[in-house]
């Protein structure tokens, strides 16, 4: 396996917490070898909480390029004066001993990536994908060719070193549900913190685990279900049991040929239960799936017909 993170880095490290005596040694010297972002933040922002994370993820992520020192500015008021910080969150990028950049609020995680690449440019540092995000690639790789060993092994070496993201968790999940260790995937899940429950990748893996949970044991021969829906086409019952067993099967066409046509017949039956894993399976495959997409348009004929 390729290391893209080959050199462990010492997380804890770039994130730290400063005070107005230590700001010029901690801020204004230590951005002349590498750039600083300093979060000025106090205990009662709610804002501060919901972007300080971020920024701590974000960092963590850069793997060494920049770091993050914390002000706390209820006990350390003196900085923040002379920076005429009028309200809080408030974020400096710091490079070459100088304030180069900043914002206020709370920002997504897409902008406060933004932010930071800019500053390591700013500081004539290389930009571009992180370790971490070269490793999620590669492991995502590994995966799509089936190898769910190496994409587990970088799973769990990203997640050393960014304990909280969310894509390496969902990965890993992804890992022991390909292996077929479906408790494994669960408790992987589980491990996703609070919050983050409706990520995209978690959700993904979220409905492979459920459609792996209900059609466990369904996966055998078809031939008698087929038998079944060849000699009353309106049977719909034996059409979803088919579609469970192929989809158990690995046939995810298959599964998805058959929901649409229950759908095609009687879209209300069993209470649009065809319909209903139809859209798990989606979520299960992702919305570049060709499968995705090529059913997603049958499904607008036939609901819109």
């Amino acid at each position: 396996m390729d290391q893209l993170i080959s050199q462990p880095v010492d997380t804890e490290s770039l994130v730290s917490e400063t005070t107005d005596a230590n700001f010029v040694a901690d801020v204004i010297e230590a951005s002349k070898t590498i750039p600083i972002i300093v979060d000025f933040w106090a205990p009662w922002c709610g804002p501060c909480k919901q972007l300080t994370p971020v920024l701590e993820k974000m960092v963590r992520a850069a793997a060494g390029k920049v770091r993050l020192v914390k002000v706390d500015t209820d006990q350390n008021p003196a900085v923040a004066q002379q920076l005429s910080i009028q309200s809080i969150p408030a974020v400096f990028g710091f490079a070459g001993g100088r304030p180069v950049d900043g914002f206020m609020g709370a920002l997504p995680e897409s902008q406060v990536k933004a932010f930071i690449d800019k500053l390591i440019a700013a500081a004539g540092g290389e930009t571009g994908p992180s370790p971490v995000e070269q490793a999620l690639e590669q492991a995502a790789a590994a995966l799509e060719a089936g190898d769910s060993a190496t994409a587990g092994a970088i799973y769990q070496q990203i997640l050393q070193h960014v304990p909280d993201e969310v894509g390496a968790m969902a990965g890993l999940a992804k890992c022991h549900l390909q292996a077929g260790r479906l408790e494994e995937a669960k408790a992987a899940l589980a491990a996703v913190p609070a919050g983050k429950e409706t990520d995209a990748d978690v959700a993904a893996v979220r409905s492979a685990i459920e459609l792996a949970a209900d059609t466990a044991g369904v996966e055998g021969d078809t031939a008698e279900l087929r038998a079944r829906v060849g000699a009353d086409p309106a049977d719909h019952e034996a059409r979803f049991g088919l579609a469970l067993a192929l989809y158990g099967a690995g046939d995810a066409q298959g599964a998805v040929d058959e929901l649409l046509e229950i759908i095609r017949r009687d879209r209300q039956w069993n209470e649009e239960a065809a319909r209903i894993r139809l859209l798990k399976i989606f979520d299960a495959l992702g919305p570049a799936d060709p499968v995705t997409v090529d059913a997603r348009r049958q499904l607008s004929s036939i609901l819109f017909s």
